[in-house]
Parts: structure tokens; C-alpha cells; sequence
């Protein structure tokens, strides 16, 4: 299969772009997000197939929501029970008709209701926000149609269940709804930027969503300083993509990767964001996070990274926003600022958290923090028990090499 062209690619981010104005409107026309969501989905998979034959049309907003809004006309034609609902709606919009209003954030705030479990809260995000399909969307997750369908039709039931309003929440119920927001999309990201399992190590299609909406949260809340962590993580962390596997896709680790490989300019932007914002904004863990991110990114090679400042950073994180990763990402700090030895004495210390029970990753550090001590043969053990956890083809063949080696 070659690679979209150009103008697929333009098509694909333009009903990206539209995807969540056009449910916007339907949504506050009709109220039923459920079929709403069904009919702009229609639309979309109309437009990919006649848009590029017959041109993108002078008014694409007007014309996905024409098209949305007669195949929910047929949805309720074919539903006796619903007809007086059918008489009572607005069927056209007026010709060229564009709302005034961008209803995308709210749409993000319903998608990640409180009620939705954090997997529903991906799936309904990338359908709703995203305009992908449900196929799309477990092509992205590395799973099976059937479970991404079920998780976006239990997601939609559960909202119509708890009669959730659409519109934007309260300020107190956006900043209770904000973290589960900023969570999804980071959720969304990781899973791009690290494929959980699978042949290819990052999964652009993901990361590249990711920030896309994310970007668009930001312009909704500008003074919000964890969006703007969030987004500046974001681009930091991209920006090393190409650097991150070899020809064969094998995993590439930092201390190894080609820096000139680095996206220089989503790396000054993700700079710039930090440091407009820290200095102002109310300290958080997206911000803390970002920061490591832009220590690393700054260095002209491995030697030259600041160690000390990120294990300060990460010390800052650990009390401002404990976790267990946290707490294992920072043993690496403390390997490189107060040797191997230190750095296994923190590794068992996070390593009690029982999330990270069995989890490869902290066989991946003890594995180099011994290789680094010299004792080869335990290094070798835990390299071997690394791969043997994880299910992403790409980590289990560097980690393999690392035992050979």
C-alpha cells in the first residue's frame, strides 16, 4: 500500500478539523449525542469518498452538516416512536450557514465525563474529536473492531444514562473535569509515542491527534498552566520521534540517538511554552514534566544533559505529584547524578509500588544499572525477563540485543 498523498493527507486533517464544529452543531440542534455522533460520522465517510472526486466544496462546514443532518432525518424516519421528534427539528441548516459558535471543548468535556471509564474516554474522544472510525481508531489501539465498537457504544449509553447536558460545564465543574481531560489526551499521546505492543515502536497517527487537540484546548484556556504543560510535554517528547528507531525499527535509546534528528522547531516552541508559563501559572505535574523534557532536549549531546536539574525537577515532581512512574523514571536521575548504586537503592524503592509489579520497565533499568556495575550475568537475567514482559516488538528486540551484548 503507498503511502496518502499530499492531498489525502490534507483531506484526512481538514474532516479532522471540521469533525467536532459539525457534532457541535447537531448536538445543540437535537440534544441526543448518540445519533448525532452516528449521522457526523456518516457525513465524514461521505465526504472522503466524494470530495475527492468532486472537490472540496466552497462551504465544507455547510456541507458535512447538510449531510449530517439528512442522515439523522433518516435515522428518525425509520423510527415511528421518534416522529414527533422529526417534526420538531430544524432539518436544513440555511445555505452557507457556518455557526458562530465552536463547540469542540465542550464536546472534549463530554467525551471525558467523569462516569466513562479512562478506555471509553479514548475511544469516544478519538471518534467524537477526532473523526476517526471505529475502525481507524482500533487500527490506532492495536485492537479488535468489535472491542473499540462495544467501548464507544457502552461510552454513549452511559452518557445518555446519566443525562448529561451538553454545553460547557460550571468553572467548578471544569476544574473537577479538567484533569480527566488532560489525561485522556496524554493517554492518547503515550499510546502513539509508545505503542503498548505491536510491530512499530510509535504510532503517529496518535501522537499527532494528540496535539492537535490539545493545541485547540489551549487556544479554549489559555490561562490554564497544566494545558499548556501538557502541550509543551507533548512537542518536547515528539520532537526526538525520528531519532527514535533505526532503519529496521529497532528502539534507538536517548544516550545512542542522532540529535540532528531532533525537531528543532517543535523543540523551541515546547521551550518557549515552559518558559512563558512556569514562572506564572500555578505548579503542576504537566509543567514539572515538561521541563525535564525541554533539560534533555537543550543538551547538545548526552554528556552535556544537566543531570542535577532533572533530578531536582524530578524531586519536585515526586512531592508535588507522586506516582509510580515518577518514582521509577527518577531512579534514572539519581543513577546518573549519585552513581548506579544509588540509583538501584531508589529502583527498589519505587519497585514496592505493586503497580509496577511484573512490569518490564524496571527490569530494564535494574538490567543497566547492573550492567553498569559490572555484574553481567544479573544484567543479562533481567534484559531476558524485560523482553519476556513486554509486547512491544521493538523494545523486545533492543532488549534482547542488550542481553546478547
Amino acid at each position: 500500500m503507498s503511502p496518502p498523498s499530499p492531498a489525502e493527507n490534507a483531506l484526512t486533517e481538514l474532516l479532522r478539523e471540521l469533525a467536532p464544529r459539525v457534532l457541535g452543531v447537531l448536538v445543540r440542534r437535537n440534544g441526543d449525542f448518540d445519533d448525532c455522533e452516528d449521522a457526523v460520522q456518516e457525513a465524514l465517510l461521505a465526504a472522503s469518498d466524494s470530495w475527492p472526486v468532486d472537490g472540496v466544496p466552497k462551504n465544507p462546514i455547510g456541507w458535512l452538516i447538510t449531510a449530517a443532518s439528512r442522515r439523522l432525518i433518516e435515522t428518525y424516519r425509520g423510527e415511528a416512536a421518534r416522529r414527533r421528534r422529526e417534526n420538531a427539528y430544524r432539518l436544513e441548516p440555511a445555505p452557507g450557514a457556518v455557526p458562530e459558535v465552536d463547540d469542540t471543548l465542550a464536546l472534549l468535556f463530554l467525551c471525558c465525563h467523569p462516569e466513562l471509564t479512562a478506555p471509553s474516554q479514548v475511544a469516544l474522544t478519538l471518534r467524537a474529536l477526532g473523526g476517526l472510525t471505529t475502525a481507524e481508531i482500533a487500527r490506532a489501539l492495536l485492537l479488535p473492531e468489535a472491542t473499540v465498537g462495544q467501548r464507544i457504544s457502552r461510552a454513549k449509553a452511559r452518557i445518555r444514562e446519566t443525562g448529561a447536558q451538553f454545553g460547557m460545564p460550571t468553572a467548578r465543574e471544569r476544574a473537577e473535569r479538567l484533569p480527566a481531560v488532560l489525561s485522556t489526551l496524554y493517554l492518547i499521546f503515550n499510546e502513539g509515542h509508545t505503542a503498548t505492543s505491536g510491530e512499530s515502536l510509535s504510532r503517529v497517527e496518535l501522537t499527532g491527534e494528540a496535539i492537535r487537540l490539545t493545541r485547540q484546548l489551549r487556544a479554549s484556556l489559555p490561562d490554564e498552566g497544566e494545558v499548556a504543560g501538557l502541550l509543551a510535554l507533548m512537542l518536547l517528547t515528539e520532537a526526538r520521534r525520528d531519532a527514535r528507531a533505526g532503519p529496521d525499527g529497532a528502539l534507538i535509546p536517548l544516550a545512542e540517538q542522532d540529535r540532528s534528528r531532533w525537531d528543532r522547531a517543535a523543540i523551541a516552541e515546547g521551550v518557549a511554552i515552559v518558559e512563558a508559563t512556569l514562572p506564572v501559572a500555578e505548579p503542576g505535574a504537566y509543567q514539572l514534566q515538561a521541563a525535564i523534557a525541554a533539560v534533555h532536549d537543550e543538551a547538545a549531546d548526552f554528556a552535556e544533559t544537566d543531570w542535577p536539574q532533572i533530578l531536582a525537577l524530578y524531586d519536585v515532581l515526586v512531592a508535588f505529584a507522586p506516582g509510580p512512574m515518577v518514582a521509577l523514571n527518577r531512579t534514572v536521575a539519581v543513577a546518573m547524578v549519585r552513581g548506579p548504586a544509588a540509583g538501584l537503592d531508589a529502583l527498589d524503592e519505587a519497585a514496592n509500588d505493586p503497580t509496577l509489579r511484573g512490569h518490564h520497565r524496571v527490569d530494564a533499568v535494574r538490567a543497566h544499572l547492573l550492567d553498569e556495575l559490572g555484574d553481567r550475568d544479573a544484567a543479562r537475567e533481567h534484559y531476558l525477563l524485560a523482553a519476556q514482559r513486554t509486547r512491544s516488538l521493538p523494545e523486545q528486540r533492543y532488549l534482547l540485543a542488550r542481553a546478547t551484548r
